[in-house]
């Protein structure tokens, strides 16, 4: 891995964690909800992209530099597990423990499974 990665990887990780700033508080705006659809929709379709991202590079597709710079560097600046399961622990700390229950059942059960069809549509192509 060249120096420049470094920089590239960090740079990445910035607009990656301003892109999920934004695309949070556009959701949020929207969907007036005590749910907490705006990290489940970042953490989804940022595993969505992983897991195509990680095809294209088992195929080739894509260098291994280019997806540690995009994986590492954009998505995980982009996803927010820690913000997840801090809004997980705040339904607890409210003792909502069905509706953390469920959050947490519901992030995990989809993260895999939009990181898995991403896998399988990246590694197909």
């Amino acid at each position: 891995m060249t120096p420049g990665i470094f920089l590239l990887l960090a740079l990445a990780g910035g607009l990656g964690a301003t892109v999920r700033f934004i695309v949070d508080g556009l959701i949020r705006a929207h969907l007036k909800t005590s749910f907490q659809w705006a990290t489940t929709i970042i953490n989804v379709s940022g595993s969505l992209v992983l897991g195509f991202l990680t095809g294209l590079t088992i195929e080739h597709f894509v260098s291994t530099d280019l997806s540690i710079v995009i994986g590492t560097g954009f998505l995980g600046g982009y996803t927010t597990f820690s913000t997840a399961s801090y809004e997980t622990v705040q339904l607890i700390k409210q003792g909502r423990y069905g509706a953390s229950f469920i959050s947490g059942i519901v992030m995990l059960v989809l993260s895999v499974a939009a990181a898995v069809i991403g896998l399988w549509i990246g590694a197909e192509l």
